[in-house]
C-alpha cells in the first residue's frame, strides 16, 4: 500500500507514543461492532485510557481508532487474536505508517535506506533535514513552528523505539515478525514489508 503523493501530511501523531494496551483494548471492543466512530465512544464509556482529562481521552481514543481503521480485517484479525507483542507492535507501526503519510516516507526514505547502507545509527537531525526538505514543496510543513517540530521529533523517535524499530540509542534494528504475519501483509500490500528494517521473505531476520 504505496504512499498516497496526494495525500496531505497529517501530523497528529504528536498525540503521543504507540499506545499498544490501549490499542489492544480498543480492538477487543471493536469486534462486537463494524463502526469505529460507536467503538470509540465504547472505549470512552470503559475508561481505557487512564488520562484524566476528558479533552485527553477523546483525542488519544479519536487517534487510537484512525490509525486501527487503516489495518485490514486480516490484519486486525491477527492483532487481535495473537499473543506476540513483537507482532502486535508491528502491526501498530504498520497501521501509523498508512496512517501517516509522513511517517510512511520517513521509514521507506531514511530508516530504510539507512540500513540499507549499514548506517544503522540514526541522528536525531535526520529528522529535522528530511521535514526541510519535505517543507520545500508543502506550505503545511513549512508552517510548522520550531517548537512542535521538536515535539513530533520527540514523539516519532518514542514511536519508534516502542514499535522495536529502533534502540533506545536511537540505534535501527532489524525486524522479525512471524511467518503467519508476514504472509498476512505479503497477501495484500507486498511494499508494507519496507517499512520494516532488513525483513527476509520468511519474516526472519535479512
Amino acid at each position: 500500500m504505496a504512499a498516497d503523493s496526494s495525500k496531505p501530511y497529517k501530523m497528529s501523531f504528536v498525540v503521543g507514543g504507540l499506545f499498544l494496551n490501549e490499542s489492544i483494548d480498543v480492538v477487543n471492543l471493536h469486534k462486537s461492532s463494524a463502526d469505529w466512530s460507536q467503538t470509540r465512544q465504547m472505549a470512552l464509556g470503559d475508561s481505557i485510557t487512564s488520562l484524566p482529562k476528558a479533552a485527553s481521552r477523546h483525542r488519544v481514543l479519536r487517534e487510537i481508532a484512525s490509525r486501527l481503521s487503516k489495518l485490514n480485517d486480516g490484519e486486525l484479525r491477527f492483532f487481535g487474536e495473537t499473543r506476540d507483542r513483537t507482532d502486535q507492535q508491528a502491526l501498530l507501526w504498520l497501521a501509523i505508517c498508512r496512517e501517516y503519510r509522513f511517517v510512511y516516507e520517513f521509514a521507506k526514505e531514511i530508516v530504510r535506506e539507512r540500513f540499507l547502507s549499514l548506517q544503522t545509527e540514526l541522528p536525531v537531525e535526520d529528522f529535522d533535514t528530511f521535514l526541510a526538505t519535505k517543507a520545500e514543496w508543502n506550505d503545511g510543513l513549512a508552517g510548522i513552528s520550531p517548537m512542535t517540530r521538536s515535539k513530533l521529533r520527540q514523539v516519532l523517535f518514542r514511536i519508534m523505539r516502542e514499535a522495536g524499530i529502533i534502540s533506545r540509542q536511537n540505534k535501527i534494528l532489524a525486524t522479525y515478525i512471524s511467518p503467519q504475519l508476514y504472509k498476512i501483509i505479503a497477501e495484500h500490500s507486498p511494499s508494507d514489508l519496507e517499512l520494516f528494517p532488513g525483513l527476509k521473505s520468511d519474516g526472519g531476520i535479512a
